[in-house]
Protein backbone atom coordinates (compact mmCIF):
# COMPACT_ATOMS: atom_id res chain seq x y z
CA UNK A 1 0.00 0.00 0.00
CA UNK A 2 1.54 3.61 -0.65
CA UNK A 3 0.99 5.74 2.74
CA UNK A 4 1.74 9.77 2.86
CA UNK A 5 2.96 10.34 6.46
CA UNK A 6 3.32 13.73 7.98
CA UNK A 7 4.14 15.86 11.20
CA UNK A 8 4.62 18.66 13.13
CA UNK A 9 7.34 18.69 15.70
CA UNK A 10 5.54 17.22 18.30
CA UNK A 11 4.27 14.26 16.30
CA UNK A 12 8.00 13.94 14.75
CA UNK A 13 8.93 10.70 16.97
CA UNK A 14 5.77 8.84 16.74
CA UNK A 15 6.05 9.44 13.17
CA UNK A 16 9.65 7.72 12.62
CA UNK A 17 8.83 4.82 14.53
CA UNK A 18 5.61 4.25 12.47
CA UNK A 19 7.42 5.19 9.33
CA UNK A 20 10.14 2.07 10.38
CA UNK A 21 7.14 0.32 11.10
CA UNK A 22 5.58 0.67 7.95
CA UNK A 23 8.60 0.17 6.16
CA UNK A 24 9.57 -2.89 7.57
CA UNK A 25 5.85 -4.62 6.88
CA UNK A 26 6.88 -3.91 2.91
CA UNK A 27 4.51 -0.59 2.60
CA UNK A 28 6.08 2.38 -0.13
CA UNK A 29 6.13 5.39 2.35
CA UNK A 30 5.66 9.04 1.57
CA UNK A 31 7.58 11.14 4.02
CA UNK A 32 6.17 14.90 4.40
CA UNK A 33 7.93 15.90 7.54
CA UNK A 34 8.71 17.16 9.52
CA UNK A 35 12.31 15.61 9.23
CA UNK A 36 13.59 16.46 13.13
CA UNK A 37 11.97 17.56 16.06
CA UNK A 38 13.08 20.92 16.41
CA UNK A 39 11.75 21.65 12.39
CA UNK A 40 9.11 24.71 12.49
CA UNK A 41 6.31 23.36 9.29
CA UNK A 42 3.14 24.18 11.18
CA UNK A 43 0.82 21.62 11.36
CA UNK A 44 -1.50 22.83 8.91
CA UNK A 45 0.80 22.92 6.46
CA UNK A 46 1.76 19.26 6.62
CA UNK A 47 -2.02 18.00 6.35
CA UNK A 48 -3.13 20.21 3.69
CA UNK A 49 0.07 18.94 1.37
CA UNK A 50 -0.91 15.24 2.25
CA UNK A 51 -4.41 16.01 1.87
CA UNK A 52 -4.03 16.92 -1.47
CA UNK A 53 -1.89 13.91 -2.61
CA UNK A 54 -4.61 11.81 -1.48
CA UNK A 55 -7.14 13.96 -3.71
CA UNK A 56 -4.97 13.75 -6.94
CA UNK A 57 -4.44 9.61 -6.20
CA UNK A 58 -1.34 9.62 -5.56
CA UNK A 59 -1.38 8.05 -2.37
CA UNK A 60 -3.89 5.00 -1.05
CA UNK A 61 -3.79 6.28 2.56
CA UNK A 62 -2.43 8.70 4.66
CA UNK A 63 -1.43 8.77 8.75
CA UNK A 64 -1.12 12.33 10.24
CA UNK A 65 0.77 13.19 14.00
CA UNK A 66 0.87 15.46 15.95
CA UNK A 67 0.05 16.43 19.99
CA UNK A 68 -3.24 15.41 19.71
CA UNK A 69 -4.31 14.78 16.42
CA UNK A 70 -7.14 17.06 16.12
CA UNK A 71 -5.53 19.96 14.28
CA UNK A 72 -4.55 17.19 11.45
CA UNK A 73 -7.65 15.92 11.24
CA UNK A 74 -9.01 19.41 11.04
CA UNK A 75 -7.24 20.49 7.98
CA UNK A 76 -7.60 17.66 6.29
CA UNK A 77 -10.95 17.34 6.33
CA UNK A 78 -11.71 21.01 4.98
CA UNK A 79 -10.66 18.47 1.61
CA UNK A 80 -13.48 17.15 -0.66
CA UNK A 81 -12.95 13.37 -0.32
CA UNK A 82 -10.82 13.91 2.71
CA UNK A 83 -12.10 11.58 5.74
CA UNK A 84 -9.76 11.97 8.46
CA UNK A 85 -10.39 10.71 11.88
CA UNK A 86 -8.42 11.17 15.54
CA UNK A 87 -8.58 7.69 17.03
CA UNK A 88 -6.97 6.07 20.61
CA UNK A 89 -7.65 2.51 20.35
CA UNK A 90 -7.26 0.23 17.96
CA UNK A 91 -11.08 -0.46 18.36
CA UNK A 92 -11.78 3.24 16.61
CA UNK A 93 -9.03 2.41 14.43
CA UNK A 94 -11.07 -0.50 12.96
CA UNK A 95 -14.26 1.44 13.25
CA UNK A 96 -13.15 4.37 11.54
CA UNK A 97 -12.44 2.05 8.52
CA UNK A 98 -15.27 -0.03 8.70
CA UNK A 99 -17.53 2.74 9.33
CA UNK A 100 -16.51 6.16 8.03
CA UNK A 101 -14.55 4.57 5.39
CA UNK A 102 -11.33 7.02 6.85
CA UNK A 103 -8.56 7.09 4.86
CA UNK A 104 -6.36 9.53 7.14
CA UNK A 105 -5.35 8.54 10.39
CA UNK A 106 -4.61 11.39 13.00
CA UNK A 107 -2.70 10.42 15.62
CA UNK A 108 -1.65 12.47 19.10
CA UNK A 109 1.58 11.71 20.02
CA UNK A 110 0.59 13.26 23.82
CA UNK A 111 -1.68 10.46 23.82
CA UNK A 112 -0.42 7.28 22.55
CA UNK A 113 2.56 4.79 23.38
CA UNK A 114 4.54 3.35 20.58
CA UNK A 115 2.99 0.18 20.98
CA UNK A 116 -0.31 1.11 20.71
CA UNK A 117 0.03 3.32 17.77
CA UNK A 118 1.43 0.44 15.75
CA UNK A 119 -1.05 -1.74 16.36
CA UNK A 120 -3.88 0.77 15.75
CA UNK A 121 -1.84 1.31 12.32
CA UNK A 122 -1.82 -2.05 11.68
CA UNK A 123 -5.80 -3.24 12.21
CA UNK A 124 -6.40 0.42 10.58
CA UNK A 125 -4.67 -0.81 7.32
CA UNK A 126 -6.68 -3.90 7.11
CA UNK A 127 -9.75 -3.22 7.87
CA UNK A 128 -11.67 -2.20 4.88
CA UNK A 129 -14.97 0.10 4.59
CA UNK A 130 -18.14 -2.28 5.73
CA UNK A 131 -16.39 -5.15 7.30
CA UNK A 132 -17.57 -7.26 10.15
CA UNK A 133 -20.78 -5.59 9.16
CA UNK A 134 -23.76 -7.74 7.96
CA UNK A 135 -25.46 -7.23 4.78
CA UNK A 136 -28.12 -4.91 6.14
CA UNK A 137 -25.66 -2.48 7.64
CA UNK A 138 -22.93 -2.93 5.14
CA UNK A 139 -25.85 -1.29 2.35
CA UNK A 140 -26.91 1.51 4.65
CA UNK A 141 -22.97 2.29 4.95
CA UNK A 142 -22.78 2.04 1.37
CA UNK A 143 -26.17 4.76 0.49
CA UNK A 144 -24.57 7.04 3.73
CA UNK A 145 -21.69 7.53 1.83
CA UNK A 146 -23.27 8.29 -1.02
CA UNK A 147 -25.22 11.08 0.98
CA UNK A 148 -22.28 12.29 2.50
CA UNK A 149 -20.50 12.46 -0.93
CA UNK A 150 -23.60 14.50 -2.16
CA UNK A 151 -23.15 17.00 1.22
CA UNK A 152 -19.44 17.57 -0.45
CA UNK A 153 -20.11 18.38 -3.44
CA UNK A 154 -22.75 20.88 -2.62
CA UNK A 155 -20.11 22.51 0.20
CA UNK A 156 -17.31 22.37 -2.38
CA UNK A 157 -19.32 23.58 -5.51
Amino acid sequence: MKIAIGADSVGYPLKETIKKHLIDKKHQVEDFGVNSPRQDTPYYVTANTVAQGLINKQYDRAILFCGTGMGMAIIANKHPGIYAAVCESPLAAAKSRSINNANVLALGAFLLTDMVAKEMVDVWLKTEFTQGWDATIQEWLKNALTDIASFEDKQFS
